[in-house]
């Protein structure tokens, strides 16, 4: 089985845990047409055998990965960049606007995808009080979902045979969280850490070229 077909069966298995009552849980692929959508992207760029890095993010944005069910993707970025045509509202999510740029600054959607795989710590993203909220915020979630979050990344590190080297996009909770499975299970060799894109565009968006330059030298170091 091709690459395309081992990351939809992962997604087909995918389970919510429980979650506090006052926290809703993103789960896209419910829905037919988000499905379709997402069947396209993967069949579209990894259909093929090829090994690839990961990308590790936090968790789907409610307007990014969180409605496509594609990571860092908006609807806008899905049609622009990866013309995949789709009917979702027309909502920009800031870090997809940030990934794209570094995207396109690499080479484009099929040069990046060609040796990298964007996922997230948790598949699934959450919304508190109408807004993103973090696993690395909830201490249940990060209790009860740390055993499942490891069997996921195995799993996509078994999908790709990644040469035990990723990267970690949020430096802090989602580093300190990874640092300390891996230091434990030993799941990756090389560890590279580089800011969110959601903390580059809110907090340091008049040095954002100094950031995309940052991502692309790692991106074309890794």
């Amino acid at each position: 089985m091709k690459n395309s077909g081992k990351i939809l069966n992962f997604i087909k298995t995918l389970i919510p845990l429980k979650v506090p009552s006052n926290i809703s849980v993103m789960y896209p692929y419910r829905n037919h047409y988000i499905w379709s959508l997402v069947e396209k992207y993967y069949n579209k760029y990894y259909d093929d055998n090829n090994k690839r890095i990961l990308i590790i993010g936090i968790n789907p944005g409610r307007l990014g990965g969180g409605i496509t069910g594609i990571p860092f993707t908006d609807p806008v970025n899905l049609e622009k960049y990866c013309f995949i045509n789709n009917t979702i509202e027309r909502k920009r999510e800031i870090s997809s606007q940030f990934i794209y740029e570094v995207i396109n600054k690499y080479g484009g959607i099929e040069k990046f995808n060609n040796k990298y795989f964007i996922t997230s710590t948790s598949p699934f993203g959450f919304v508190k009080n109408g807004k993103n909220y973090n696993y690395y915020d909830e201490k249940m979630i990060v209790k009860t979902w740390e055993n499942q979050i490891i069997k996921w990344l195995k799993i996509q590190i078994n999908i790709f045979r990644i040469s035990k080297k990723v990267i970690i996009l949020g430096k802090g909770k989602n580093q300190n969280f990874i640092e300390k499975i891996n230091n434990k299970y030993k799941l990756f060799d090389r560890l590279i850490t580089l800011p969110h894109p959601r903390w580059i565009m809110q907090y340091k968006l008049k040095e954002k070229n100094y950031y995309l330059d940052q991502y692309l030298k790692s991106l074309n170091n890794f």
